[in-house]
């Protein structure tokens, strides 16, 4: 399936497909989920399909996916994660996982969506430790409704005739991440330079 028939495919099977291959998220189409929602935006464009609804099926199949890989960690554990690890195009973004989650504990939640694949296994994780779930939630939801609009929102720039830019947007995504959160670094920096200089002027 190229870039064209997904598009098709999201224009014929409408809310129902952007909800089902965002919930089954590591299992779904062979396509990023970055593509699929920034599709929908494309082809919401076109009239073809309402946009809220469009961007509600896609945020409902987020955060189901979101909730359903939770419960799956907390239900069965460490079994699960295993069946994932034992997959050689998985065990390098579980090892990815462990670590964010080791380093960062719940603020995790607050990037781990914009990370292609390690969205799905964090997850997991947060039910295998025990996170409560209204916490996980607050975050991890509020998260991937940041994500979505803003894939959707690029989505609604791109016609259905150019969803190669898509493909290309998704593959310098963490790229794309990295300089936005560098960028809002230095400006907190700077910022924070610029306050302490006026402090010490004052006094």
């Amino acid at each position: 399936m190229n870039d064209s028939q997904l598009a098709q495919w999201i224009d014929q099977l409408g809310y129902t497909a952007m909800f089902f291959s965002l919930w089954l998220g590591i299992i779904g189409p062979p396509f990023p989920a970055e593509v699929i929602v920034m599709t929908g935006g494309a082809v919401s464009n076109a009239n073809s399909m309402h946009p809220i609804i469009t961007f509600l099926s896609a945020y409902l199949g987020v955060i189901s996916g979101l909730t359903f890989g939770y419960v799956l960690g907390s239900r069965i554990g460490a079994p699960i994660l295993n069946k994932l690890r034992a997959r050689k195009s998985l065990s390098k973004y579980i090892a990815i996982s462990d670590r964010l989650v080791e380093k960062h504990g719940l603020s995790v939640l607050l990037f781990f969506y914009f990370l292609p694949v390690v969205r799905h296994v964090v997850p997991y994780l947060m039910g295998i430790n025990r996170i409560s779930f209204w916490r996980y939630a607050a975050i991890s939801f509020s998260t991937g409704f940041m994500w979505t609009l803003l894939f959707f929102s690029l989505g609604r720039f791109i016609t259905k005739d150019s969803m190669s830019l898509c493909t290309l947007i998704f593959e310098y995504e963490c790229y794309i991440l990295l300089t936005v959160i560098a960028a809002i670094s230095g400006g907190l920096v700077i910022r924070s330079k610029m306050k302490s200089k006026v402090v010490m002027q004052d006094s």
